[in-house]
């Protein structure tokens, strides 16, 4: 059994409910921005649609599980590696599409039936997924996922806060109009306070494993979005529908997967060391990729104008 696998991230419950807070507020940000007219666009366009959710729900965890089996990593960092392509994606995922020019609506609407059927799809496909794995010899903690337990954490986290969000959405919008923005920039801003808040006072437990999982992160989150944008190009969908699908099946909301893991797994060191260093490098690699996309059109722009 590797080292990694023995190590626990210390967490009180103090600590746990201000973090369970804090994804409370960031899950009310997202649903500002869902409303369930989206859902007309699954009528209206249902093909891009179908394709971005098969690239995030079915391939992204077969990917992972390809990863796992070719590069080996030690068990608990398996256990992360699911946990995260397991998440739904967030306002991030929406916010970098929107600097990437790609195709907004078809991004919210993923990100509205991803979490809003979160409360179902993110522990069964957890469960699923890690019947495949072996757990080491010595490994205490089998993977029995106790699938109503995940579902009532979800239910706390994620679907009252949302329907909250949706409520405003609908029945305040000028009231909306005005949070909105700052509820966006601070979400971004907590998301990686919940990151530098969950692993304080292990810092030398982070040191010392971070290498472990850092190049595994930017390989796998790597390939998550190669993964959507050709699956979307072999589809033969326009452009903006393949940068929206690219991101959306790159980018997870690892601040769930910590939480998850802090309440579910008590800390579980390869498992929480993985999801807090994707949860940082997501949104530096999607700032990097929108950037990318953003320039390239403004340089399309100018050699027609020019």
């Amino acid at each position: 059994m590797h080292e990694i696998d023995k190590v626990v991230i210390n967490f009180d419950e103090g600590q746990l409910f201000l973090l369970n807070i804090c994804l409370g507020f960031l899950m009310f940000g997202v649903s500002l921005e869902l409303s369930l007219k989206d859902f007309k666009y699954v009528l209206q366009r249902p093909k891009p649609v179908m394709i971005g959710l098969t690239s995030q729900l079915i391939l992204l965890p077969l990917l992972t599980l390809l990863l796992i089996y070719l590069i080996q990593p030690p068990f608990t960092i398996q256990l992360g590696m699911l946990m995260v392509a397991a998440c739904p994606g967030g306002n991030i995922s929406n916010y970098m599409v929107h600097r990437s020019d790609g195709n907004t609506a078809l991004s919210v609407t993923m990100t509205s039936i991803v979490t809003l059927t979160a409360v179902v799809i993110t522990p069964f496909s957890f469960y699923i997924w890690t019947q495949i794995l072996d757990s080491p010899a010595g490994f205490a903690r089998t993977v029995s996922v106790d699938f109503g337990a995940m579902v009532k954490i979800i239910v706390q986290l994620i679907i009252i806060p949302l329907i909250i969000g949706m409520i405003i959405n609908h029945q305040a919008p000028k009231f909306r109009s005005v949070i909105i923005k700052p509820v966006k920039i601070f979400s971004i801003v907590l998301l990686l306070g919940i990151i530098a808040f969950a692993l304080a006072g292990n810092q030398e437990i982070i040191k010392h494993h971070l290498g472990a999982v850092f190049f595994i992160v930017l390989i796998h989150n790597g390939l998550a979005y190669v993964l959507g944008f050709y699956f979307s190009r072999l589809n033969r969908l326009p452009e903006r529908d393949v940068r929206a699908i690219s991101i959306e099946t790159g980018i997870q909301n690892s601040g769930l997967g910590l939480i998850l893991i802090f309440n579910y797994f008590h800390g579980l060191g390869g498992m929480a060391v993985l999801a807090a260093w994707w949860g940082v490098w997501d949104i530096i690699s999607g700032f990097l990729l929108s950037s990318y996309w953003s320039y390239q059109n403004l340089d399309e722009v100018m050699e027609i104008t020019g």
